[in-house]
């Protein structure tokens, strides 16, 4: 509640008097006379005889007793008036404290729901540890607050956070509901209420008034919601990547806040807002959705070589619509894994949470991917042995590709001496180099595009892989070999010093996965260069010396501090297809036969389609431009010289 605790001149009376008043009644409090001993035995036989009186008429001690309690519940009542208003029916009753927890539990999860406020103080995984070992929370120690604020007609703002609740909790069938509800009388109240179902992580939430129309004002109230997301990965920087707000609104757009270091994000109907991290996630879902909402994030992250505990701050601000002045919003709240197969169980769109890729990426992954790596884990024994079984397999499936790819490069590097001996012949003519160059490839029937094009088709393949694995939360602590999880860096040397550049760029710690898969990168690259070398000479075409030291180097750095099992992937990926290139190489692929071919194509004579018709006279025009440019330059310059 916002209100000013200053208290005023007719404060001040108020309560000197009701201290003059203790003070009467303790000094009007008579003491016992002492009984001399000669007639104790007949003080004692009259005390008896008196009992039945005594009980019916109470003494002047405990008369002033009563009347000292009275004044101190009535201060006490005054005292609470004066901050919680209307609640102070709550705030003076036995369960009003601070520190007083109700603990709602399953199989999986343990809420503790607080008195103050009435909301969720700690929510545990019961089931998932952090990697230093400990339970995982994505509450505790204060990092979270939920509150509703609305308008009341006596001038205040009521903020729930600052109320007290009674709670009630009752179990039925092994499912577990908790209410807790602030007064402002026996049958007047604020309610928030808990339902969690045996093994369950979405818990159904509602909040509920009865009688307080008459104390509500406005028509609508702000329901606040705060989480400082808690570390929970060995790599801040590789957790954060993907700690991020994710929101659902008009149905069926979804968007997320980024990684800035502070994003806002508003739109409109917003149907659930998840507050998500790498692999956990809480979610606010309504079965009605919000007319609008504020989405918050701020990244708390400032020096990655600091033991930071939190990693952003998240904040979602909607407005509760209340019916007649009550309150009647029927939610859910889930708190658990950011798992694909759970949250997608839910059919509430909640699967969009998981960074699979956007479009054609996003699509491979859920109909490919993850029902095949599924069913590769659920039947080898380690879930790097799925890697290798799927990254073989995916090879295997994208082999034909290769192989084009592959002869393409085979017949350009058979044309490789004509098209030396066309750039030395015309080296000083640009236009006519090219048109010989497109001659030579129009009658041999090579490409330069031919070897581009399988190597885009892999492409969406290879993204929708690298969005898979860092996603996958079946890979969490899942060991193999020296990595101890899958779904974090691999470690066989690490240091404590802070190197400026190299602990920034690279870390503090050698992976050996990157390594390898560096190695192999370097090998294939320079299989591939042999072919592609002339390639380079052309307009237009990267430079494959370049390409040969970079592509290597990008993985030994960039992926130092990425998940094993991607680095893992990559390895075992290049490794087939360094196999598959020699295979094709030394047994399928006769580069003699390919020259043959080509030799014999060129006795034919060519039949030009529409399209090349078009090219040529395109060239043609392009070639008598450039002559007559060089023409007119020519002249001017015999002008010149006269």
């Amino acid at each position: 509640m916002e209100e000013k605790k200053t208290f005023d001149k007719n404060s001040i009376i108020g309560f000197a008097l009701i201290g003059l008043i203790l003070i009467w009644v303790m000094y009007m409090n008579p003491t016992e006379d002492k009984v001399p001993e000669e007639n104790k035995t007949e003080q004692v036989e009259s005390t008896s005889k008196q009992k039945p009186a005594l009980n019916q008429t109470k003494s002047t001690p405990e008369l002033a007793q009563e009347s000292s309690s009275s004044l101190q519940d009535s201060v006490k009542s005054e005292l609470a008036k004066r901050e919680y208003g209307a609640f102070a029916y709550s705030a003076i009753k036995d369960f009003a404290k601070d520190d007083a927890v109700t603990t709602i539990e399953n199989e999986v999860l343990e809420l503790k729901v607080s008195n103050k406020g009435g909301q969720i103080v700690e929510a545990k995984m019961k089931k998932h540890d952090t990697y230093k070992g400990e339970p995982v929370y994505l509450i505790k120690d204060g990092n979270a607050n939920f509150n509703i604020s609305f308008e009341a007609n006596d001038g205040r703002t009521y903020n729930t956070s600052d109320l007290y609740f009674e709670p009630n909790l009752s179990t039925e069938n092994g499912s577990q509901t908790l209410s807790m509800r602030a007064k402002i009388s026996d049958i007047e109240f604020l309610e928030f209420y808990y339902g969690l179902e045996q093994g369950d992580y979405m818990m159904n939430f509602g909040i509920r008034s009865q009688g307080l129309s008459n104390l509500i004002s406005s028509e609508n109230a702000n329901l606040s919601w705060e989480v400082k997301a808690l570390r929970k990965a060995k790599s801040i920087s590789y957790e954060n990547r993907y700690t991020e707000i994710v929101y659902l609104y008009e149905g069926d757009k979804d968007d997320y806040t980024g990684q800035g270091d502070e994003a806002i994000e508003k739109d409109e109907l917003i149907e659930w807002i998840a507050f998500k991290q790498h692999f956990f996630t809480s979610i606010l879902l309504t079965d009605s959705p919000f007319s609008s909402g504020k989405m918050t994030s701020r990244n708390l992250v400032q020096d990655e070589q600091v033991d930071t505990l939190f990693t952003k701050n998240f904040l979602a601000e909607v407005p509760i619509k209340l019916n007649n002045g009550e309150f009647s919003e029927s939610m859910n709240w889930y708190h658990g894994p950011s798992d694909f197969k759970i949250l997608s169980s839910y059919e509430r769109q909640l699967d969009e949470i998981v960074p699979l890729g956007w479009g054609l990426f996003g699509w491979i992954n859920r109909y490919v991917f993850i029902p095949f790596f599924g069913f590769l884990s659920s039947s080898l024994p380690s879930y790097g042995l799925a890697i290798i079984v799927m990254t073989i397999v995916v090879r295997i499936v994208l082999s034909p590709i290769t192989y084009k790819s592959y002869l393409s490069q085979a017949k350009m590097k058979v044309l490789k001496p004509e098209i030396n001996e066309i750039n030395e012949k015309y080296k000083d003519n640009a236009m006519k180099k090219q048109q010989e160059t497109m001659k030579l490839y129009s009658k041999t029937g090579v490409s330069p595009l031919a070897g581009c094009i399988p190597a885009l088709l892999q492409i969406p393949v290879f993204y929708a892989l690298f969005q898979f694995f860092p996603s996958a939360f079946d890979l969490r602590q899942k060991g193999f070999l020296w990595a101890e999880d899958l779904s974090s860096y691999d470690v066989i040397y690490e240091w404590d010093t802070y190197i400026p550049l190299v602990s920034w760029a690279y870390g503090n710690h050698i992976s050996l996965f990157p390594i390898l898969a560096s190695v192999a990168i370097f090998f294939y690259t320079q299989m591939t260069a042999g072919q592609n070398m002339q390639q380079s000479s052309q307009p237009g075409m990267p430079n494959m010396k370049v390409i040969m030291y970079f592509a290597p180097l990008v993985m030994l750095i960039f992926f130092n501090n990425y998940a094993s099992g991607l680095s893992l992937y990559y390895f075992i990926s290049n490794l087939i297809t360094i196999g598959i290139m020699l295979v094709i190489k030394h047994v399928i692929i006769d580069e003699n036969k390919i020259l043959a071919k080509i030799e014999e194509k060129k006795k034919k004579p060519k039949k030009k389609g529409k399209f090349g018709k078009k090219f040529q006279e395109i060239m043609e025009q392009a070639a008598e431009q450039q002559k007559k440019k060089q023409g007119d330059k020519d002249d001017n310059k015999k002008i010149d010289k006269k």
